[in-house]
């Protein structure tokens, strides 16, 4: 068969089939698909050469439909979180505070809600530490008194409910139920003689007895009233004799008692009574001996109880406020001694710890009303010294910080009855300066400047702290000056100046 038929042949065939297979295919694939059977019907004519063929139309290749796109899963939001429910408000909290006024010196501590303890150390606003609630209750009350002056402290206003500020309306008033001093008396060395003034509770002015004096023995130098304020006791040098007087309430007038002298060991310098009124006790340098005198409370007379010796040359002594301890000055060793005290027979005996350094020739000690710290002036040094006491054992520490500087002759000492100062009389100085206490550790630090005042032999402050007494040696009188109730600071010029006898040489008040 001619080639060109046959080519024409197949082609009609493969027409036929691929019109079959335009009916299956669409789209792309349909014309792919048709592209490829042309291709093949054209391959297996072998174009147009003698070549054999294959016999018969070839089967067509079975396509299959393409597989559909992959989609993106479908996207989906994250499920919402659940809302918790809001937390119970806290309510907000304020302070509690308010004023105190009246206060003096230290000891008192305030609580609220039986808690949050607040020391009070001066008059002023004060504000707990722990803020209470806004709705939740508020109670101030005084968990501990003011340790001096007698004083007693109430609260007003200090009860409540907290709103939404802080409270500061919270009253603190403190009074003090100490009397203040009415008579005083100064021994005078060179007239044997003890002077007797009485002073005006509200100005501290000072004004001559009905009686201005009564007779001594020879050479009185030193003196000291007992605590119910009706006796007077002196130690006369000149005499080896304690003379007792007693002291009429209505005009501090000083009259002898039945038994006015009682004996004593050879040249007495010095002597105090018992915080508590039972003895009075007694120094001789020159026979190192101190003696203890029973009090006979209905009359005052004295009577030897019991002496001790082997105590220097003491020259000055302090008692605690309890009556258990004592603190002696000795010049012979430049030694502060210590002694416990049988309470019911007023014998001395040495402490565990017997003595502690003093400087040069300690001349003049006090003790804080507290009974916690005890002053020495030390005379040829120029120096006041301070110690913290034991309370429970009257142990002594060696010293209480540094010694501080003094004037000239540092011949007396008083501590104010609120134990926040110190006042040392320089005798040669001519002035009398102060001193703070530190109230936690007793250490002292100079507080303003020395007033000057003529030869302050001797000083004493009134037990409402509001007065200070200055025996002047030399002028022969008896000054009175004024202290400030917050500072402690001292009147520049005396309130009144009085005359006394010759040569005062210690002064003593009497309630």
């Amino acid at each position: 068969m001619p080639p060109r038929f046959l080519l024409r042949t197949r082609a009609r065939a493969l027409f036929a089939v691929l019109g079959h297979g335009a009916a299956v295919l669409r789209g792309k694939v349909a014309k792919a698909g048709l592209l490829m059977l042309m291709g093949a019907a054209l391959a297996s004519c072998g174009g147009g050469g003698g070549g054999s063929s294959s016999g018969g139309i070839p089967l067509l290749p079975v396509v299959a439909s393409p597989a559909p796109r992959p989609q993106p899963p479908e996207a989906h939001e994250p499920p919402t979180p659940p809302v918790p429910s809001a937390p119970d408000p806290i309510a907000a909290s304020y302070p509690v505070g308010g004023t105190v006024t009246g206060v003096r010196g230290s000891g008192l501590v305030l609580q609220n809600n039986a808690g949050d303890d607040l020391p009070i150390a001066a008059n002023g606003a004060f504000r707990f530490t722990a803020p209470v609630a806004g709705g939740a209750g508020y109670a101030v009350t005084v968990k501990t008194q003011p340790l001096f002056l007698e004083q007693t402290c109430t609260v007003s206003q200090g009860n409540g409910t907290m709103g939404s500020a802080a409270v500061t309306s919270v009253a603190v008033n403190c009074t003090s139920a100490a009397a203040p001093a009415r008579f005083a008396y100064v021994a005078n060395l060179l007239s044997d003689s003890v002077s007797a003034f009485t002073i005006d509770a509200n100005s501290g002015a000072l004004g001559f007895s009905a009686v201005p004096s009564a007779t001594t023995e020879r050479l009185p130098n030193s003196l000291a009233v007992d605590p119910t304020g009706r006796f007077v006791y002196v130690a006369n040098q000149g005499a080896n004799s304690v003379s007792a007087y007693a002291i009429d309430a209505a005009t501090g007038a000083l009259s002898s008692l039945g038994v006015p002298t009682v004996a004593t060991p050879s040249s007495p310098l010095f002597l105090t009574v018992d915080p508590l009124g039972r003895f009075v006790y007694v120094l001789s340098p020159t026979t190192s001996t101190l003696s203890v005198h029973d009090i006979d409370s209905h009359t005052g007379a004295l009577s030897l109880s019991s002496s001790i010796g082997a105590t220097g040359y003491a020259t000055a002594l302090a008692v605690d406020p309890t009556g258990r301890f004592a603190y002696l000055l000795s010049q012979a060793d430049n030694t502060v001694r210590c002694y416990a005290i049988d309470t019911g027979t007023g014998a001395f005996s040495p402490l565990p710890v017997p003595a502690v350094a003093a400087q040069i020739q300690p001349e003049a000690i006090a003790m804080d009303p507290a009974g916690r710290f005890v002053y020495v002036t030390n005379r040829a040094s120029r120096t006041v010294s301070a110690y913290t006491i034991d309370t429970a054992t009257g142990v002594p520490s060696s010293a209480a910080g540094p010694a501080v500087a003094t004037g000239d002759t540092p011949a007396s000492l008083a501590v104010d009855p609120t134990g926040r100062f110190v006042y040392v009389g320089n005798l040669l100085s001519d002035t009398v300066a102060r001193y703070a206490i530190d109230a936690a550790t007793g250490a002292l630090s100079v507080s303003g400047t020395p007033v000057a005042v003529t030869a302050p032999r001797s000083v004493a402050v009134d037990p409402t702290g509001r007065f200070i007494y200055v025996a002047n040696w030399t002028s022969h009188t008896l000054s009175s000056y004024a202290l400030d109730a917050d500072t402690g600071a001292m009147g520049a010029s005396p309130v009144s100046t009085i005359a006394t006898g010759n040569t005062p040489q210690q002064v003593a008040l009497a309630k």
